[in-house]
């Protein structure tokens, strides 16, 4: 089903937003509508997961400035087992951190959750793209991770909490 849906879906990533891409969103669930196709929010994660991992950053990042409650995202795709995805999410991060670094508080509380994944790298990954938003409110989550078996990890949380109290927010 998300397969069909997602082939109906090409309108998001050209730019073309009728109504919003996430017009008639509906409570924590959600509704998301794309060229008159409804998606749960599962749908949407799965669909934006998929095509980072193609390569679409460009287009994920004008959706987002479209619909900045999409942010919220953001922890599932720099939690992703793909690389490719990562890294397009931290740099998807870097890019609306310029103009839209108060929308960005969205994915806050789900990258605070990455801290404690399994995966050093995405342990890292989040920790890095706290410091790029800047929210203070990761400062006391930044702080445990200076205690954490990775060395890499540390050092990123250091880095990281260095950049927020510079005054990044």
């Amino acid at each position: 089903m998300i397969k069909e849906r997602h082939r109906h879906c090409k309108g998001i990533f050209r730019g073309e937003f009728p109504g919003g891409a996430n017009q008639g969103r509906k409570g924590t669930v959600g509704l998301w509508y794309t060229d008159g196709i409804a998606m749960n929010d599962d749908e949407m994660r799965a669909m934006l997961i998929e095509y980072m991992g193609k390569g679409f950053l460009e287009n994920i990042i004008a959706m987002m400035k479209q619909d900045p409650s999409a942010m919220r995202f953001i922890p599932d795709l720099l939690g992703d087992d793909v690389l490719l995805v990562r890294l397009g999410a931290t740099a998807l991060v870097e890019d609306l951190a310029k103009e839209h670094r108060r929308a960005l508080a969205g994915a806050v509380p789900g990258l605070i959750a990455l801290l404690g994944h399994e995966n050093p790298t995405i342990r890292g990954d989040a920790a890095n793209a706290l410091g790029i938003i800047g929210s203070r409110s990761a400062l006391q989550a930044l702080k445990r991770l200076l205690q954490d078996g990775n060395p890499s990890v540390r050092e990123i949380a250091q880095d990281s909490m260095k950049e927020i109290e510079a005054g990044r927010e």
